[in-house]
């Protein structure tokens, strides 16, 4: 007896089309290259055109279908925008990864409105707008799959949180109610939470011995988590495998959260 046709069964997504913002950096990127590898055909959506070009030209090169789009979800047009071109790639997406955002943490004395909107922008409002595009298209085709990342913030306040603490809650519970939406018409919709990840978007204290220290002493595992870390669990929440898990936040730290 070969294990391969019942592991193919729970998690190949051939056929399937993906969008992932952020995908041409940290987390989104893994998140992408994994679902291209796992079959799917992939839609990157982020700003800057030279990471989104060689994030689908490495993809190309390992055999993967892929293309990209260059969009501003900072504003509502540019989250619509994105989403029109990005499904004239492949066609409508099964698979819709929320990956894109911003991280601004002054003080909470010091937060104005220009970093609060901005950040309810990016973090909440794009993938709000995202969901409202593509939700409703998975429910009459009976599949999908909307996967949000979000962070330890979400769910305790430190090291500043901040507005940024609060449009990842808020996405936590963006998740909740698309998956009271949806998920009888076969979507499910959940959350990717990690630790302290090595990413771009953390450099300023991965790039601190000391502090990247501290922080991986932190976790049950003993190190940081490294992008790559959520690739199994992105085909896992994409896959058929995953049909009776919604309205979850899925913790990928190492064990930070629970330490």
């Amino acid at each position: 007896m070969t294990q391969q046709p019942y592991l193919t069964e729970l998690f190949s997504l051939e056929d399937r089309v993906a969008l992932v913002t952020g995908g041409s950096s940290g987390i989104g990127r893994a998140i992408a290259g994994a679902l291209a590898r796992a079959g799917a055909s992939v839609v990157i959506v982020a700003r800057r055109e030279p990471e989104l070009a060689a994030t689908v030209a490495e993809l190309a090169d390992h055999g993967c279908r892929a293309a990209w789009v260059s969009a501003d979800l900072s504003t509502r047009e540019g989250a619509r925008t994105a989403g029109d071109e990005a499904a004239a790639k492949f066609g409508e997406p099964d698979i819709l990864v929320n990956a894109a955002g911003i991280n601004l943490r002054p003080a909470m004395g010091d937060l104005d409105e220009a970093v609060w909107d901005a950040t309810m922008a990016v973090n909440l409002e794009a993938p709000f707008l995202l969901g409202q595009r593509f939700g409703p298209g998975m429910a009459e085709r009976g599949f999908g799959r909307i996967i949000h990342v979000t962070s330890q913030q979400a769910h305790r306040a430190f090291v500043q949180s901040g507005a940024y603490g609060v449009s990842k809650g808020a996405l936590e519970s963006l998740a909740r109610s698309q998956a009271e939406a949806w998920s009888p018409h076969g979507v499910t919709c959940n959350t990717l939470v990690p630790g302290f990840v090595m990413t771009p978007l953390n450099e300023r204290i991965a790039s601190d011995p000391e502090k990247s220290a501290a922080l991986a002493a932190r976790t049950m595992i003993g190190r940081n988590g490294l992008a790559e870390d959520f690739a199994g669990a992105a085909v896992f929440l994409a896959s058929r495998a995953s049909a009776y898990l919604t309205g979850q936040s899925v913790f990928v730290d190492g064990g930070l959260s629970v330490h």
